[in-house]
């Protein structure tokens, strides 16, 4: 870095989306935090996702911005009112670039492989190897790249909100649908960006309806506002009744949820990658993405894929003779054998208290 790290007193971390890649850039920040323990550490993101970054030990701030045509000038004027020694941008676009450059900031870091020409406004460059990466583990080069040492990311390096009143919330919502202290829950999240990452409506109810009539849980259908035509036909297409919760938590709320559950069930998606964070069990669905780069972080999760030769395609459209084969093609029952191993696996953890 061509600023010593001594004479760092303000540093910028530009990261304003998605959510997945808000989760995986905090043990970066949690190096960053143990060696500058004296600087401002900041972080911009868009207002939506800004809740995941209520309280976090390792920032002095949080820039909430609105990145629209309409916002772009309130988000020059916030980063320019920061006097910032260091931007580190993790987004990598033409924008997030340039408004690192905007800032004023002698001092801006990057990826070197950086998309839309945006290594051009750093003046520091990290290299990225060529060898399939975790984002978590690719977020660190720029860690250590600054003089920082991370430690292997543990659940202390993804702080994300404990919010009493969402907890409260939780306690209420659960309490409405008949949950008892100590029932078993597991959580299906049907929803995904991609259209091609999502796992058939009819599968994820197949698992519900075999998890509640034969293994015992109470089964919590989960996903944001956006999200609630695809929630909806899951719960339509199985014959039991589960937990409706799709569309009607927050982001606190939604935390707090996780938190609670013995198993978590989802596609590649933001909601995956905080189950992963907060120490839940994972049953990740991937079929166009690749696990070995955003698949759930850290052990005791399990990653179905139906191995077929076009995937990972990373296409958001799905060019296959037999549409969406890669995500089809992994079986109900699979998901199942996989489940009913981690409950098992959750329960003996419980009873021996040895986790």
């Amino acid at each position: 870095m061509s600023l010593s790290l001594s004479e760092v007193r303000r540093l910028l971390i530009i990261k304003p989306s998605s959510l997945g890649d808000i989760v995986h850039a905090l043990p970066m920040v949690a190096a960053l935090r143990r060696r500058l323990p004296s600087a401002k550490l900041a972080w911009l993101v868009k207002r939506e996702w800004a809740e995941v970054l209520d309280g976090n030990p390792d920032l002095d701030e949080v820039l909430a911005v609105d990145l629209s045509m309409k916002g772009w000038p309130a988000a020059i004027r916030t980063v320019r009112a920061g006097r910032f020694d260091v931007v580190v941008d993790l987004q990598g676009l033409l924008r997030s670039a340039m408004l690192g450059w905007m800032s004023g900031a002698p001092v801006r870091i990057g990826f070197a492989n950086s998309r839309e020409g945006s290594p051009w406004f750093y003046t520091d460059r990290v290299s990225v190897p060529a060898v399939s990466m975790h984002a978590v583990d690719r977020y660190l080069l720029i860690a250590r790249a600054s003089g920082a040492e991370p430690e292997k990311p543990g659940p202390s390096a993804f702080p994300l909100p404990h919010d009493a009143g969402a907890e409260a919330k939780v306690d209420a919502l659960l309490a409405a649908a008949g949950v008892q202290t100590g029932t078993a829950l597991v959580a299906l999240n049907p929803s995904a960006r991609w259209p091609t990452k999502r796992w058939p409506a009819e599968s994820f109810a197949a698992v519900g309806d075999r998890l509640q009539q034969q293994v015992g849980v109470r089964v919590v259908v989960v996903g944001g506002a956006e999200d609630r035509p695809v929630g909806e036909a899951v719960m339509h297409a199985m014959r039991t009744a589960p937990i409706d919760l799709a569309g009607k938590t927050t982001m606190k709320e939604l935390i707090a949820l996780l938190r609670r559950l013995q198993l978590f069930i989802t596609n590649d998606s933001g909601p995956m990658h905080l189950a992963a964070a907060v120490g839940t069990p994972v049953i990740a669905l991937f079929g166009p993405t690749d696990p070995a780069r955003t698949g759930p972080y850290g052990v005791g999760h399990t990653i179905l894929r139906s191995g077929i030769p076009c995937s990972p395609c990373f296409s958001r459209r799905c060019m296959n003779a037999v549409i969406m084969e890669c995500m089809i093609a992994i079986h109900p029952q699979q998901v199942m054998e996989s489940a009913t191993k981690l409950l098992k696996g959750e329960e003996l953890c419980q009873s021996t208290r040895n986790c």
